[in-house]
C-alpha cells in the first residue's frame, strides 16, 4: 500500500468501528500499524544519528524533549500514528481483549508523549484489570506533561475517586476543588460534584490554601502545571519571531487551555518582559 493512501486507510477503519464490524478494523488496523512501523524503520533517522544540537529552536528543542528516547518519533510520517493505535485499541475493547488493547494504547503514548488522552484510556485499563499501582502511576504522570485542562481535570477526577475509597474524604475534597477550579464543562465532574454536595466530600469543605496542602502531602499540584504553559509560551514566541503564525497561535492557544485565559495572559506578558530584559 502506497503511503499516500494511509488517512484514507485509517477513516476507513474508522468506518468500520462506527459500524460495528470490530474484527475488520482490527485486520485493517494492524496491517496499517505494521506498514507504519516499517516505513519509520527504514526511512527516519535514529538516535545515534540525530543529536540536540540539531534542532535550534526552542519549538525544536520542545519536541525534541518529548521523544528523546527515540528521535525518530519527530519525523512527519504524513500521519498521527498514535490516532492509529487509539483506534485499534478501541476495537480490541470492543471485542473484549483487553490485553492486546494495553499494548495498542502503549504504542500510542510512544509516538505522542504529549497527548494525555491515550494515558489516561491506559489508566482506565489497568483499573479494570485491577493493575492499582499501573493505574495511579500513569494517571500522575499526567500531571507532568498535560497541556490541556480537559485531561487535567480528568486526572483530580480519578484521584478524588481514589482517595474517597481511602476514606481520605478531605483530600478527595480537595481533588474535587482542584478540578473544578480549571473550569472544564465536563458532565463526569459535574456529577462528582453532585453527589459530594453536602458530605465531606464537598470542595466547598475546604479552602485553596487546605486544598494545596492537602494534594501536595499526595504529591500531586493543586492545579495546571505553569511550567507547561510557559514552555509552551516561549516557542510560541520564537514561532512568531520565525514568521510561523499558526504554530504561534496553535501553541498559544494550547497555554490558554492549559491555565486559563487570565493566566495565559500573564504568562504571556511575563515572557515578554523577560525577553526585553534580556
Amino acid at each position: 500500500m502506497a503511503w499516500t493512501n494511509m488517512t484514507d486507510e485509517i477513516l476507513r477503519a474508522e468506518g468500520y468501528l462506527m459500524q460495528d464490524h470490530d474484527e475488520q478494523a482490527i485486520e485493517l488496523l494492524s496491517r496499517l500499524a505494521e506498514d507504519a512501523e516499517e516505513y519509520v524503520d527504514r526511512n527516519c533517522p535514529t538516535t545515534e544519528t540525530l543529536q540536540w544540537f540539531s534542532f535550534p529552536t526552542m519549538f525544536d528543542r520542545l519536541a525534541y524533549r518529548r521523544v528523546e528516547d527515540d528521535p525518530r518519533e519527530l519525523r512527519d510520517v504524513e500521519e498521527p500514528l498514535d490516532r492509529l493505535y487509539s483506534d485499534l485499541a478501541l476495537a480490541y475493547v470492543k471485542v473484549g481483549d483487553y490485553s492486546m488493547a494495553i499494548e495498542a494504547l502503549k504504542r500510542a503514548i510512544r509516538w505522542n508523549p504529549m497527548d494525555c488522552g491515550a494515558r489516561l484510556d491506559l489508566a482506565d485499563l489497568f483499573r479494570v484489570e485491577g493493575d492499582v499501582q499501573e493505574y495511579l502511576a500513569l494517571t500522575y504522570t499526567v500531571f507532568e506533561r498535560a497541556s490541556d485542562a480537559r485531561h487535567l481535570s480528568r486526572a483530580f477526577l480519578t484521584f478524588a475517586n481514589y482517595f474517597e475509597a481511602c476514606q481520605k474524604p478531605r483530600t478527595a475534597a480537595a481533588a474535587l476543588r482542584a478540578a473544578r477550579n480549571l473550569g472544564v464543562d465536563d458532565s463526569a465532574l459535574a456529577a462528582a460534584l453532585d453527589q459530594a454536595a453536602g458530605t465531606e466530600r464537598d470542595p466547598d469543605a475546604v479552602t485553596d490554601g487546605e486544598a494545596t496542602d492537602l494534594l501536595a502531602a499526595e504529591g500531586l499540584p493543586d492545579g495546571a502545571n505553569a511550567e507547561i504553559a510557559i514552555c509552551l509560551l516561549m516557542c510560541a514566541s520564537d514561532a512568531a519571531a520565525a514568521g510561523q503564525r499558526d504554530v504561534a497561535t496553535r501553541l498559544t492557544l494550547r497555554a490558554r487551555d492549559l491555565v486559563g485565559e487570565p493566566a495565559a495572559i500573564a504568562l504571556l506578558e511575563l515572557i515578554r518582559g523577560t525577553e526585553a530584559g534580556e
